[in-house]
C-alpha cells in the first residue's frame, strides 16, 4: 500500500469450507474499498459451521490475521466475527403483562416485557438476539404501543438461539489466536441487510444461502425477520454423492461445477450415451451425474420448502425466493426452485448492494460465494486499527519472521496452559490423597475405639 491506512474494518467468517478474513475502508460516498483479503481451508476442523478442533481453528485464525496484517502493513486490534451454521434457529415467544384498567402504556412497560422475554430459557441453548415482532393491545396489533390505553399487553418476540458451543468454541479459538472481538454478528441477518432490498423485505421473501455444508433460510415480511433455520445440507453433499461413484472428491467437485445441472428436462431423442471426462482414462455418464445432482438438490429444495411452510408466511412472500451463496452458481438452480416450489419469482443475489471496490479476483468475480464476509465487513462500524506494523518489527532479534514469532507465542501459550493443567491435576491428586489418609485415619480411630470398648466390657 502506497499510503498508510489507519482506519479500516476487519471481519472474519468461520465457514464449513473456508475461513475468510477481510479488511476494508468505508468512503465518504458510502462505498467500501477492500484493502486486504485472506482465506484458509477449514473442512477438516469446522463441520456445518461448528468448530470441532480448537487448536487447528486457532492456528488457521492466526494465519488469517497475519496475512491481513501483512497486506495492511498494520496490526489489527479487533475484528467483527460472524456466527452461523447448524443449531442456529429462531423460536417464537410471547409475554403477557396484565395492567390496571385505564393504564397508559409507557416505555418502561415495553422494557419490562423485553426483560421478561430475555429471561426465557432453552435447554442447552443460548439466546443470541431478539427480534421484536409486534404487540397485542386489546384486540389490535401494534409495532409501537407506547401511549395507548389498555388493561393488558402481549409482547411477541422472535428469539434467535443456538447451542452454547457454537459461540463458546469460537471464543476459545479467538482467545488462543489473540484476536479481540469488536462484535459477534448473526451472519444471516448481516447478509440479508446487504443483499435484500427494502421492497423485498417489506413485501415478503425467503433468502436462501446455499453453502458448502449448510443451507440457511431466512424469511422476511413487513421488514421483519419472521423465521430463521439452518438445514444441514449443502453443496459438499452433492460432491460426496458424486464421489461415491469411486471418484476422487476433487474430481467430483470439478464435475459438479463444470457439468452438473440442478434441473434438466428429458427430451425426445436425448443422447443417453453422452459422457463427461473425469480423468484422462475415465468418463462418467451424463445422465448418472445429473440424476445424482438433481436428487440432492431436490432434497435441499424440499427442506427449504418445509421451512417456508413452518414460517407461516408461505402465501405472503410476494417477492418470492432470493438465492445466494456459492451453491447458487449450480447450473439451472433457479429453474429447479421454480419447478419444485410454488414460487414464480426466483432470483439470485450474486453480489451485495453497497458499492465495493476491490482488486482481488475472488471478490471481483461476484459469484455470491463471498457475500456473507462482505456483509460482515459492511456491518462493522468501529475502527479495527491498532497500530502500524513497523518494518523492523517484521523480524525478531534472532531473524525469525513475524509469522514464526506469532507461532512461537502460540506455542508458549499452549505450554503455559499445559503447565497450569498439570499443576491443577497435581493439586487434585494431592487433595484426593489427603482425603484418603483422613478416611484411613478415621477408620483406624474407629477400630481403636471399638477395641477399647471390648476391653472395657471384659473388665
Amino acid at each position: 500500500m502506497a499510503k498508510e491506512v489507519k482506519d479500516f474494518v476487519v471481519a472474519i467468517e468461520l465457514g464449513s469450507s473456508k475461513i475468510t478474513g477481510i479488511a476494508g475502508k468505508k468512503n465518504s460516498d458510502g462505498s467500501i474499498t477492500v484493502l486486504a483479503y485472506a482465506r484458509e481451508e477449514s473442512t477438516s476442523f469446522i463441520k456445518r459451521g461448528m468448530v470441532y478442533n480448537i487448536d487447528k481453528t486457532a492456528q488457521c485464525l492466526i494465519n488469517i490475521k497475519l496475512k491481513l496484517e501483512k497486506s495492511l502493513k498494520a496490526v489489527i486490534g479487533k475484528a467483527y466475527i460472524g456466527i452461523g451454521g447448524q443449531s442456529l434457529h429462531t423460536v417464537y415467544n410471547s409475554v403477557v403483562l396484565p395492567l390496571a384498567e385505564g393504564t397508559v402504556i409507557a416505555k418502561e412497560t415495553i422494557d419490562d416485557l423485553k426483560r421478561a422475554n430475555r429471561e426465557s430459557s432453552y435447554e442447552g441453548m443460548e439466546l443470541l438476539q431478539v427480534i421484536p415482532q409486534e404487540y397485542k393491545v386489546g384486540q389490535n396489533y401494534q409495532i409501537d404501543p407506547v401511549g395507548v390505553v389498555s388493561d393488558s399487553i402481549e409482547g411477541r418476540y422472535l428469539n434467535i438461539i443456538a447451542k452454547y458451543a457454537l459461540r463458546s468454541n469460537i471464543e476459545k479459538c479467538l482467545d488462543i489466536a489473540g484476536i479481540q472481538v469488536a462484535e459477534f454478528v448473526i451472519s444471516p441477518l448481516a447478509l440479508a441487510e446487504c443483499v435484500l432490498t427494502d421492497a423485498e423485505k417489506r413485501s415478503g421473501c425467503a433468502l436462501v444461502d446455499l453453502g458448502a455444508q449448510t443451507t440457511t433460510v431466512a424469511i422476511y415480511k413487513n421488514n421483519l425477520l419472521r423465521h430463521l433455520a439452518v438445514i444441514p445440507l449443502g453443496g459438499s453433499n452433492i460432491t460426496k454423492d458424486i464421489a461415491a461413484q469411486q471418484i476422487e472428491e476433487e474430481d467430483a467437485e470439478e464435475l459438479k461445477i463444470k457439468y452438473g445441472s440442478a434441473y434438466s428436462e428429458e427430451t425426445m431423442g436425448e443422447d443417453n450415451d453422452m459422457t463427461y471426462p473425469v480423468t484422462d482414462e475415465r468418463t462418467m455418464e451424463a445422465k448418472l451425474l445429473n440424476d445424482i445432482v438433481e436428487s440432492r438438490v431436490e432434497e435441499i429444495i424440499a427442506n427449504v420448502g418445509e421451512q417456508i411452510r413452518q414460517s407461516g408466511c408461505g402465501n405472503e412472500l410476494l417477492s418470492g425466493v432470493i438465492l445466494t451463496g456459492g451453491g447458487s452458481n449450480l447450473k439451472n438452480i433457479e429453474l429447479a426452485f421454480k419447478k419444485r416450489t410454488n414460487f414464480e419469482k426466483i432470483k439470485t443475489a450474486k453480489f451485495v448492494l453497497p458499492s465495493i471496490d476491490a482488486k482481488n479476483p475472488d471478490i471481483k468475480s461476484r459469484d455470491g460465494s463471498l457475500n456473507t464476509i462482505l456483509a460482515l465487513m459492511i456491518k462493522g462500524k468501529e475502527n479495527c486499527f491498532e497500530c502500524a506494523l513497523e518494518t523492523e518489527s517484521l523480524f525478531g532479534p534472532n531473524g525469525e519472521s513475524y509469522q514464526e514469532r506469532q507461532a512461537e507465542i502460540l506455542r508458549q501459550k499452549e505450554e503455559e496452559e499445559a503447565r497450569i493443567k498439570a499443576q491443577q491435576e497435581e493439586e487434585r491428586l494431592r487433595k484426593e490423597e489427603e482425603k484418603r489418609k483422613k478416611k484411613e485415619n478415621s477408620l483406624i480411630n474407629k477400630l481403636v475405639k471399638f477395641g477399647k470398648s471390648i476391653l472395657s466390657e471384659e473388665d
